[in-house]
């Protein structure tokens, strides 16, 4: 790899200090490091993974920040086909796999080849009413579909692939992958899936029954939710948010209809520690 770009979360590196180490070190070693020119603690509207800034011809994008950072990363670089690198400024994360500490190690590793690049399954979201389309939008963890406004559990009929699968009352419902298995699914008590696996995985938010539990599907299928209505018959409001980031408004009758997307992220993986590991360290910390 020659030529990096760094994407910066100005809340973890506000002084860029790490962010402009990372670009000193490659440049000692003779590639080419682009950062933003913009300050982004300077504007708290900036939106520090915009693609526009990337040029087409960089070899890599190392995400200072957390996984968050790496989510959004992932989906406003949708279809660039470069791979990402997290560094984790925060506690051990699922996606950012480099800590502070171990940073020149990983760049020294970027550069003599010694890495491998993982293809992360994404899914593709259609948000409509009566037809028309709402939003559109991709997602690398997941597409939640759930309550806004008052306490109240809202009505959902889930399909697969046409066919009914039933009716649920719930805060809400999680679509992931399994890339999203260790994020908001997991919180609910969702199975923890190995990211290379390829499946869609629907969970339950608070759901209103005993006999809950999370389903997981091939790769191939359609989900569809539909907001039926509020568990006391008011037009209850729901929500859909792709990754925690771009979200619509729902209304009774809306639906939400998920699948796998053409679009892969691919992830650089430049150490040894494996998922399995990973999960170690979480399960003991």
């Amino acid at each position: 790899m020659e030529k990096f770009f760094v994407i910066t979360n100005a809340q973890k590196d506000p002084e860029l200090t790490v962010t402009r180490g990372i670009k000193e070190y490659l440049e000692e070693k003779g590639k080419t490091c682009l950062i933003p020119e913009k300050n982004p603690a300077a504007d708290a509207g900036y939106r520090y993974t915009d693609a526009r800034l990337i040029p087409g011809d960089v070899d890599c994008v190392l995400v200072v920040g957390g996984d968050g950072t790496l989510l959004q990363a992932s989906r406003d670089l949708r279809g660039r086909d470069i791979p990402l690198l997290g560094i984790n400024m925060g506690t051990l994360g699922y996606l950012a796999e480099i800590d502070r500490g171990g940073i020149r190690t990983a760049l020294d590793r970027l550069i003599g080849g010694n890495y491998t690049v993982e293809s992360r399954m994404m899914l593709s979201g259609c948000c409509e009413r009566k037809g028309r389309v709402l939003l559109e939008d991709v997602a690398l963890n997941d597409i939640v579909i759930g309550r806004c406004g008052r306490l109240r559990v809202v009505d959902f009929d889930i399909y697969v692939n046409g066919e009914f699968l039933n009716a649920c009352s719930a805060d809400g419902i999680i679509i992931s992958t399994a890339t999203g298995s260790t994020g908001y699914s997991l919180s609910v008590g969702g199975p923890i899936v190995s990211p290379e696996a390829s499946l869609i995985l629907i969970s339950y938010i608070a759901p209103h029954t005993l006999n809950s539990r999370s389903i997981v599907l091939p790769a191939d299928a359609r989900v569809t939710v539909k907001v039926a209505g509020g568990h006391t018959g008011a037009e209850e409001g729901a929500e859909a948010s792709f990754d925690g980031d771009t979200s619509v408004r729902l209304a009774l009758g809306d639906t939400v209809t998920v699948s796998r997307s053409e679009l892969v992220t691919k992830m650089v993986k430049t150490n040894n520690v494996s998922f399995l590991e990973v999960l170690r360290r979480k399960m003991s910390s």
